[in-house]
């Protein structure tokens, strides 16, 4: 069976280059004797595998020392928890702009004060709010008496992302980049700390990434006495994300998707291509008589593009029918129905291409069919 064109919002398509490369390596990784999946965390093999992948990945994104990198599981919905426990001392702010930054709000309220600084929810979290400082103000709300400013910057199921980041002034962004991580380049000088399942753009199921800067962590967590051993920062830190056995074949083939990015050029063709993809997608869309995406065109995610036509029969019907050509994943999320095209770094040009002639396509074969037939 061919491969087919996948779309799906995470776990999605990894580059076929990698996934050669992992298969021809298997059974026995190079000098080793043994496949990656038998190898000790604590043996040299896998010791000089999490040494690349790291050093790739400070490469890439060029991260400073002043960064550390930890390698962790539980998806970024543990890091909901781990990071209130770790930095919120006082007060924290959070903006919300979909599902995933409201849970993230929800959790923190469990462990200390929380503000919600803006929120998206009256429109349906179809655009991005605007910090409205002057009203913050009013409301006594000092951004230097804020531990952090939480975001996520790209929302998977409302096909939303910041344009620019917002002005958190002293107080460290803390943000979800889970969905736009290694899309494009990024200044991580303006993060006190990112965190990313890597199943969107940088590897496989169970691998998540925190980059948190060091002096944020150096006093260990704000909430020591509540704060599990293992969501401690600073201990993960000082054990190199091996406190316990990390998921060593994520992190290696985290570490060959690192490697494929700085092979394709780094983040500034990956940001080039996805703009390209994007801008292919939204244009078909925006022409469309049949398709429409209901987003605010300056809050539009060049990772996530949601559509429908208005029918959820006719939908289905247009999902079923993409299926049958090879293009899946295109279901949009259970909260919202419709369709959804994931653009992430590994679905190529080609893929888009592909997709946007269907969508002309089925949107013909509609208007041909509404037509009353001749009579004879």
């Amino acid at each position: 069976m061919a491969r087919v064109r996948n779309f799906s919002a995470g776990p999605s398509a990894l580059p076929e280059d990698v996934l050669k490369q992992v298969q021809s390596e298997i059974l026995e990784y190079p000098g080793a004797g043994m496949s990656v999946l038998e190898m000790s965390h604590r043996g040299a093999d896998f010791r000089a595998i999490f040494a690349d992948a790291e050093a790739s990945l400070r490469r890439i994104a060029q991260i400073p020392n002043t960064y550390r990198i930890l390698f962790l599981q539980g998806g970024a919905t543990l890091q909901f928890s781990a990071i209130p426990l770790n930095l919120l001392r006082c007060r924290a702010g959070y903006i919300l702009t979909g599902n995933f930054s409201k849970k993230a709000y929800l959790e923190a309220q469990r462990y200390g004060e929380v503000d919600v600084l803006a929120s998206g929810e009256a429109d349906g979290f179809l655009s991005i709010p605007q910090l409205n400082q002057a009203a913050l103000s009013e409301a006594g709300v000092d951004f230097t008496d804020l531990d952090y400013v939480h975001i996520c910057e790209n929302n998977t199921i409302y096909g939303t992302a910041f344009a620019e980041l917002p002005d958190t002034g002293e107080a460290p962004l803390v943000a979800d980049v889970s969905s736009c991580f290694l899309s494009a380049p990024f200044d991580i000088a303006r993060y006190g700390l990112m965190y990313a399942g890597a199943q969107k753009n940088a590897g496989p199921a169970g691998v998540t990434v925190v980059i948190v800067r060091e002096d944020l962590i150096q006093q260990g967590p704000a909430q020591a006495a509540l704060c599990p051993t293992y969501l401690d920062y600073r201990l993960q830190a000082e054990h190199g994300s091996m406190y316990n056995t990390p998921n060593t074949f994520g992190i290696y083939l985290a570490g060959k998707v690192f490697s494929w990015i700085e092979r394709q050029g780094g983040l500034d063709e990956m940001g080039k291509r996805n703009r390209k993809k994007a801008e292919l997608l939204y244009t078909a869309l925006d022409q469309s008589h049949l398709f429409t995406c209901p987003v605010e065109p300056t809050s539009r995610s060049r990772m996530n593009a949601i559509f429908t036509t208005g029918d959820p029969k006719l939908d289905a019907e247009f999902i079923s029918a993409a299926a049958k050509r090879g293009l899946t994943g295109l279901r949009g999320h259970r909260m919202l129905g419709g369709m959804r095209a994931s653009l992430y770094n590994a679905v190529s040009l080609e893929a888009v291409e592909e997709l946007v002639s269907f969508i002309r396509e089925f949107e013909s074969l509609q208007s041909h069919s509404s037509k009353p037939s001749r009579s004879r």
